[in-house]
């Protein structure tokens, strides 16, 4: 896990921009308003229970962890890793490579390596890695679902508000001095909802579909790293091919690695 505070930062700026140019334009004490909250957050948080398992949104609290302690995806740190492992199958055999399972803490390598050492047919490790690869997926999806339906709802109740807001405020034309006032609060709640929806619920499902994203092609990438490594291929092969997973910047680090590594060999 790497720690990561862009999100928060996000977050913070824009409401902090919101707060300024409130501040700026006029009187800050005017967007406040517990009863429009209410509604906005409370009502559309009500329809969220409705939508979804309880088991599933007691996770919540445990899925915006992820939004500070990301799962590191070092791919080229994969590609040196697979290369050293391919070299030592290559040279001591598959089962040499069960002493280095102790030290992965990656559960997904360890288990399709361990299958590889057990002499598992490739067709069957891919299989089974796969499977689990999906299952990851589907349930890192339900915590962007969750979200993405939250910044669907926020909107829509923040316009239930303020039709409350109207319904109150024509009910009572009889104070004509009333009107403004009254038309101003009934609008603070689609003002919450757009930025509930906008700043904070569809940018969180927005981060963490591109965190899913971002594991789900490592996972891709090392099943393929464990089934070249059984077969015996070069490892100089192997790299080329996991190369293709990289980004261009991804790939000029490892083109770095590489020159210094060489210079160091050159010199010994």
């Amino acid at each position: 896990m790497k720690k990561s505070y862009s999100a928060l930062i996000g977050m913070a700026s824009g409401f902090g921009l919101l707060i300024i140019s409130i501040v700026t334009s006029g009187d800050l004490s005017s967007f406040i308003s517990f009863s429009s909250l209410a509604v906005t957050l409370g009502g559309s948080f009500a329809a969220l229970v409705i939508s979804f398992p309880s088991k599933d949104l007691m996770k919540v609290p445990k899925i915006l962890k992820l939004l500070i302690n990301k799962p590191e995806q070092d791919r080229v740190k994969l590609i040196s890793l697979f290369s050293d492992m391919a070299r030592k199958a290559r040279r001591d055999g598959l089962l040499a490579l069960e002493d280095d399972l102790a030290n992965m803490e990656d559960e997904f390598m360890v288990s399709g390596l361990q299958m590889v050492v057990d002499g598992i047919d490739p067709d069957v490790i891919r299989e089974i890695l796969t499977l689990r690869m999906e299952t990851t997926e589907r349930r890192h999806r339900m915590g962007q679902n969750i979200f993405s339906k939250w910044g669907e709802l926020a909107p829509a109740f923040g316009m239930l508000g303020t039709l409350i807001g109207l319904v109150v405020m024509l009910a009572n034309l009889d104070d004509a001095a009333s009107i403004g006032s009254g038309m101003a609060v009934a609008l603070i709640t689609t003002f919450y909802g757009s930025m509930f929806a906008n700043l904070l619920f569809i940018p969180i499902a927005s981060n963490l579909s591109a965190q899913t994203n971002e594991e789900m092609v490592s996972k891709e990438m090392a099943i393929e790293g464990i089934l070249e490594i059984q077969a015996g291929t070069n490892p100089r092969i192997l790299e080329e091919k996991l190369m293709t997973y990289l980004s261009p910047e991804e790939i000029k680090i490892l083109s770095e690695e590489r020159a210094v590594s060489q210079e160091a060999m050159s010199y010994e």
